[in-house]
This record gives C-alpha cells, structure tokens and sequence, in this order.
C-alpha cells in the first residue's frame, strides 16, 4: 500500500473524525454537568449557587451541549477550556504536580481537547452545517472535498 495514499485518505476523513470527537467530548461534558447540577448518574446535586461547583455544572452543562451540537463551537470550547484549566490549578494542583497524581486527569484532559477545538473548529456533522445544507438541498462544497456527505464548517 503506498503510504501518501494512506495518508489522503486519512486527511480526506478528518473533518468526520473531528466532528465526532466534538461530539463525543461534548457529549461527555455535558453529562459532567448535569449531574452536577441535577443530581444524576449516581452523584449528588451541587446546591443551587455553590460556588464554584454549582456554577461549573451550568457552564458545563450549557457549553457541553453547544459543543456537541457543533453550535459557537469555538466560543464554547474556550469557555470550557479555561474552567476546565481554573478547576486544574485551583482543585487538582495543590495535591501533587502530575494529573495521575491528583486526580486531575480529566479536567487535564477536557482542557487541552476543547483547546483543540478553540483552534480546529467543529468538523463535519456541526448542526449550523447541517441545516444549511438540507436547506439548500444541496451539499456543502466541504463536503465534496471530504468525501462526507455531512455538513461541515470551515475553520
């Protein structure tokens, strides 16, 4: 197999796979606050107006369902980000420098993916995208080039 073949078809199939990493990662953010803010999936609610936990919840909540669903995108993931970068050095960092350490692994995680998402965009499957195309009738021209027959918004 010629290894720049592999490569195309890599690249002709990243705007589907970043998509669906923004999906599975707002998906996974969104769920962090909901139970936080509604007592679900086997944790506790935070009381209404806790600082920061409360507040975090919401934001969490809000920005993970805008990420999933591809909408401010970018506004969204540095929202996410920066609490996500607050929770790290407020919460975690105190308890030993490395996230294995002090528990911070996921917030050390989400960080650094929504930053990823500040830079990148939301890929294929973004649902402004989306609506466009089906109102139209047509695909995005995106979409030819990625061999995607979802929508997709350009960085």
């Amino acid at each position: 197999m010629n290894p720049s073949s592999l490569s195309d078809r890599l690249s002709q199939r990243q705007p589907l796979v970043l998509g669906l990493f923004r999906v599975v990662l707002g998906l996974l953010f969104a769920s962090e606050g909901a139970a936080t803010v509604f007592g679900i999936l086997d944790r506790d609610s935070s009381p209404v107006g806790d600082w920061p936990y409360w507040y975090a919840g919401v934001i969490e909540l809000v920005c993970g369902t805008l990420v999933l669903l591809g909408v401010a995108t970018r506004s969204a993931a540095f929202l996410s980000s920066g609490i996500m970068a607050f929770a790290y050095f407020t919460e975690h960092q105190k308890d030993g420098l490395f996230p294995l350490q002090n528990g911070g692994l996921a917030p050390a995680l989400f960080c650094w993916g929504f930053l990823l998402l500040v830079f990148s965009g939301p890929g294929a499957l973004a649902l402004p995208a989306l609506t466009r195309s089906t109102a139209r009738g047509t695909r995005d021209p995106q979409d030819a080039r990625s061999g995607t027959s979802w929508g997709t918004q350009t960085p």
